[in-house]
């Protein structure tokens, strides 16, 4: 099918039809409406997409860097952020806030919110990352990853008010950035790995009162009685006592609020435990995991939802970014949101009803063939929930798309999206060495020359069809925004910054970050001058994935900066050290390795998996690779970085619950696996950390 032709703008038209795009009412907050980005996808319709223009294909090549702002102690930046009225506000690696100027790049107030401090327990159950704040009314808010939501001044960074929104003593944290609307603050939460029960939570603006909250899995059913939402998800998590085994459906991530509905939807988390027979033996569709659920914005009573995946099973969770449009389809104006989550497809629903209008392959999808248009659900190939004990599936856990940020240009009408290639092989016959997780092992797989990069794909909603692919080397890359300069912008895990034309996936302009990124950029203008700010600090989950996500960023090597350009930018960025992929491992030679000590301490390192990585060989971010680690050398050190927490200001967890001999156990097999990569020795007979190809 060809591409349809765009139809010329005319002044005095009142709506514009481009590839089946009609322009929203001209009230409506939109992204970069103003000179502002206020809203955390630019606008409410979380599209990405900034009307600015004045930097264009035929100026690209003036583009430089305006200025740039180092950022100490910080680690991963997956923050998106904020531009207002001449300030930039953003979060780093645990929630500190920053208030920037956005012309300068001068810093004007930081709070910490001190994790480590008010509740450390919740420290050790995930990574440091945000993704960002939300701005209303002269005040910033914020989440923490103890569970906290804090509502700042936005004129002095003074706190005005702080709320528990999690248990302070169970596995749920926060990571996303909070979401505003109608004088409310809403924020969901994370945990689903560790068998939480999925919420979020809308509080009062000015006080941080709760006024609802909306549960996205069903309780017990004392709790369940007499909300119809919870009884209806109930009966379809099969026989037994489901909720003492988990459920999941966490919001983590994806909240958008439609203002022309007055609702808001909620992207939902996968199911838990993630072997299915584990968690529900009855059979049942897990209702609200992996799934869309739209809410009335002013009671938090239920309206709709849509599943993406029913009896998810694979960590494919539904928490991706949610953007609203109008498109014409057939020749019909509808009212769409449209997503591209983990499972590879590229949905099209119609936010009226929650109804399917289309779905189309955005790359390799293997799990299921297609889904069918006429009951919404999957037609799945065999054995997909590892009947037989194993099997391989395209994508993989980490998804065809991630929570990077996606953007819509309604100028062309395509979605650009941050594609990842990958396959994932889920069994139930662990071998000896090998994590089970949520009753299986996931891991990578690599079968094919595509497997293991990336791509920015530029993907029509209408045809549900690509427009154009530009590859990618590396698989973990940052978002995207599209301008009205009819550029696409985007940062990449090999630590470049480029500008492509929107149209044709050509790229013309690229930047040397000096660092990888996984952050979206947004643009703003002060004074009539146009800006593109990009946050670069590369991580997230690159230390569990750290075979297929290592990208050669060595930790602390190379700063983690703010960097904005502008045209005629002249700033210099220093240099910083190039990446390399060689493990420095440190061994002493006359250590003895205690081979039963450093296989208790294999069993023990699960809980080091997602800052370090499979054999401590963490990939640059969120935490050393420990093989190369000078600290961990000496056993006194290491004791007291890890029981004793003396490294806790600067996010490394205590873990004072593991006994001395414990620890031992931790140092012997950060021994055996800095010795295997020095001299190819491996202490440990049959250890193996390598992902099977």
């Amino acid at each position: 099918m060809q591409r349809k032709r765009v139809a010329a703008l005319c002044a005095a038209a009142t709506a514009m039809i481009v590839a089946g795009w009609v322009h929203r009412a001209a009230g409506e907050e939109r992204a970069g409406a103003s000179s502002n980005w206020a809203l955390h996808g630019g606008g409410t319709d979380e599209s990405n997409y900034s009307p600015l223009g004045s930097i264009k294909a035929d100026n690209i090549g003036r583009l430089g860097l305006a200025w740039s702002l180092d950022l100490a102690d910080e680690v991963t930046l997956e923050a998106t952020p904020l531009a207002v009225d001449g300030i930039l506000y953003f979060t780093g690696s645990y929630a500190a806030v920053y208030a920037v100027d956005a012309r300068s790049g001068r810093l004007l107030w930081k709070y910490d919110p001190q994790t480590w401090k008010y509740n450390p327990a919740k420290q050790a159950m995930n990574f440091g990352a945000n993704r960002g704040v939300a701005y209303a009314n002269g005040r910033i808010y914020s989440a923490v990853l103890d569970g906290r939501l804090i509502a700042l001044e936005a004129g002095t960074g003074r706190l005005l008010w702080s709320v528990d929104t999690v248990p302070r003593d169970d596995f749920h944290t926060v990571t996303g950035a909070p979401c505003v609307f109608n004088g409310k603050v809403i924020i969901g939460n994370a945990g689903a790995d560790s068998n939480m029960r999925g919420y979020v939570t809308a509080y009062d603006q000015a006080t941080g009162r709760q006024l609802w909250r909306f549960y996205l899995a069903p309780g017990r059913p004392e709790e369940n009685r007499g909300n119809p939402a919870m009884e209806a998800a109930a009966k379809t998590w099969g026989h037994g006592e489901y909720w003492k085994s988990g459920t999941g459906g966490t919001v983590w991530n994806g909240i958008t609020f439609d203002p022309e509905l007055n609702r808001i939807y909620l992207g939902t988390g996968n199911a838990s435990p993630w072997n299915p027979r584990v968690r529900d033996p009855g059979g049942g569709d897990n209702l609200y995991t992996a799934a869309i659920v739209a809410l009335n914005a002013d009671t938090g009573q239920y309206a709709w939802h849509y599943q993406l995946n029913p009896r998810e099973s694979w960590d494919y969770d539904a928490d991706e970014q949610m953007t609203l449009a109008d498109l014409v389809i057939g020749g019909a104006r509808h009212r769409v949101l449209m997503q591209a989550p983990k499972n590879g497809f590229f949905y099209v629903l119609d936010r009226d009803t929650g109804r399917l209008i289309s779905a189309g392959k955005i790359g390799t999808v293997t799990w299921a063939d297609h889904i069918d248009r006429a009951t919404g659900r999957p037609v799945e190939a065999p054995n997909v929930r590892y009947e037989t004990g194993e099997t391989i599936l395209y994508p993989s856990m980490l998804g065809a798309h991630n929570w990077q940020s996606m953007s819509f240009d309604p100028q062309t009408g395509l979605v650009y999206i941050p594609y990842m290639q990958l396959g994932a092989r889920y069994t139930t016959r662990a071998k000896p060495g090998e994590f089970v997780f949520g009753g299986m092992t996931p891991e990578p797989y690599l079968g094919g020359p595509e497997d293991g990069h990336g791509a920015l794909v530029a993907w029509d909603p209408v045809a549900q069809q690509a427009r154009w692919r530009a590859p990618i080397g590396t698989i973990w890359n940052g978002g995207t925004l599209a301008t009205a300069g009819k550029l696409v912008f985007q940062g990449t895990g090999d630590g470049y910054f480029s500008a492509y034309d929107a149209r044709t996936g050509q790229r013309l302009w690229r930047f040397n970050a000096g660092l990888g990124i996984v952050a979206a950029p947004i643009s703003y203008a002060v004074n009539g001058r146009q800006y593109v700010s990009v946050l670069v600090g590369y991580g997230g989950t690159t230390a569990a994935v750290s075979d297929i996500l290592n990208a050669g960023w060595k930790f602390g090597a190379q700063p983690r900066r703010l960097l904005t350009f502008s045209l005629d930018g002249t700033a210099v960025l220093p240099p910083s050290p190039a990446r390399d992929m060689t493990a420095h491992a440190l061994d002493d030679p006359a250590l003895q390795i205690d081979e039963q000590a450093a296989r208790a301490g294999q069993a023990l390192s699960i809980a080091c998996l997602a800052c370090h990585g499979p054999g401590f060989r963490g990939a640059g971010s969120p935490a050393p690779d420990l093989r190369e680690s000078q600290l961990a050398l000496s056993e006194p050190g290491f004791q007291a970085v890890v029981h004793d927490g003396t490294l806790m200001k600067l996010g490394m967890p205590r873990f004072d619950s593991l006994s001395p001999e414990q620890v031992h156990d931790l140092y012997m097999y950060v021994r055996a696996t800095a010795r295997e990569a020095a001299v190819g020795h491996k202490p440990i007979a049959g250890q193996s950390g390598e992902s099977r190809h």
